[in-house]
């Protein structure tokens, strides 16, 4: 049996992507509308408070393409906490206004592969920060789910350890050329979701988004063992963006 490598987790991690229902918005009367928009507006101000408090993070982005109208991506220290602010969120008059499309659950993760020797994690302030993230607003987003192939002579839970940790250092030298232009968080769904990996982008310019996921498909970690799911991009939705978003 190859060596499993051992990780580190932090905040739990929703990914909630919802179509808006215009034909239901628009055929609301304009106190409803009002009282649904007044009603999301309190949500996003809460989940403000919460970021504020270091107690989790929301992103609030616009999704382009016919795949989804916005995501809220939520971080909590518990799955219980994300249980419990998606059911308020569908017990609101705006959420009856919203069609859930599509979600992912994981955990905010850190791999062994890059640790530093000899440091303790726990006490590290960097690496508590980095499982504790408070969300970028750039610009824009992408989100992609993936899992590592387990085929034939591609199998990477076969592959030794040393092996797979020469490969991943590689793959993440190719990540800090992009320090400074795009912002990675990665969420670890195995045993939480269909897929193994959640990889969430942010950045101020979307071409980095493309050059970066192009760049990655000729290390062999990718190129030999990468498999994907959809990828979600979109534009980052501020409070009052989302207001006239949603004005008819």
């Amino acid at each position: 049996m190859s060596e499993a490598v051992q990780t580190l987790e932090g905040w739990y991690a929703l990914h909630d992507f919802r179509l808006m229902d215009w034909n239901a918005w628009h055929a609301a009367t304009p106190q409803e509308r009002k009282h649904a928009a007044d009603e999301l507006q309190t949500f996003l101000s809460q989940w403000q408070q919460i970021e504020n408090d270091k107690l989790g993070s929301t992103a609030v982005y616009s999704i382009v393409g016919q795949k989804a109208d916005f995501v809220f991506m939520q971080l909590r220290e518990t799955l219980e906490e994300l249980n419990e602010l998606e059911t308020a969120f569908n017990k609101s008059s705006f959420a009856a206004f919203t069609i859930p499309v599509y979600s992912y659950v994981s955990i905010v993760e850190l791999s062994a592969y890059l640790a530093k020797p000899g440091v303790d994690p726990t006490q590290d302030p960097e690496i508590q920060a980095r499982l504790k993230p408070i969300l970028p607003k750039s610009k824009h987003i992408c989100f992609y789910p993936m899992n590592k192939r387990r085929e034939g002579n591609d199998n990477w839970y076969m592959v030794p350890a040393e092996d797979r940790k020469t490969m991943m250092r590689s793959h993440g030298m190719i990540g800090r050329t992009y320090a400074g232009k795009v912002k990675q968080i990665i969420t670890g769904s195995v045993g939480l979701d269909d897929w193994e990996w959640g990889v969430t982008l942010f950045s101020d310019d979307p071409l980095h988004f493309k050059k970066l996921v192009y760049e990655m498909r000729f290390d062999e970690v990718s190129a030999r063992f990468g498999e994907f799911g959809d990828f979600y991009v979109g534009n980052v939705m501020l409070p009052e963006k989302f207001a006239s978003f949603i004005q008819i």
